[in-house]
């Protein structure tokens, strides 16, 4: 199954320069090839970033961070998510749990993915299509 993106619009453009501002400031530098920085949009087009802490014992990735964020900053509804990588990696698709995360908390974000003709969205619940859904 290929997954249909949509085209970026400017405010996810804006968010993807958040993102990448994030990470850039907080790199691991060049040995650092697992840092990566999030953005998330909420509904009144406030932004809220995030850095990974990544550990060999595992950590939180770098949407889940800004999911937080969002949400101690009383963000409830979330309309698009995207993350960064360090060292001019670029976009990159968010790992399993985190799409199950998305799909339990926020079913209707558009997440920023990577492809081969550039970025696009999609919805989290066409990335996980099937998902046991734990509610929360």
């Amino acid at each position: 199954m290929t997954l249909a993106l949509q085209p970026l619009t400017d405010d996810d453009r804006e968010l993807i320069e958040l993102a990448r501002r994030t990470v850039d400031t907080n790199t691991d530098g060049p040995d650092g090839v697992h840092t990566m920085g999030a953005a998330v949009r909420g509904i009144d087009g406030r932004m809220y970033a995030g850095i990974n802490l990544y550990h060999f014992t595992g950590g939180p990735c770098a949407e889940l961070v800004a999911l937080g964020r969002a949400r101690a900053e009383g963000a409830r509804e979330l309309t698009t998510i995207v993350a960064v990588g360090n060292e001019g990696r670029g976009v990159v698709g968010p790992c399993g749990r985190d799409r199950q995360v998305f799909v339990d908390y926020h079913p209707t974000i558009r997440v920023i993915l990577p492809s081969p003709t550039g970025p696009g969205s999609a919805l989290a619940t066409d990335l996980l299509p099937g998902a046991y859904r734990w509610t929360p």
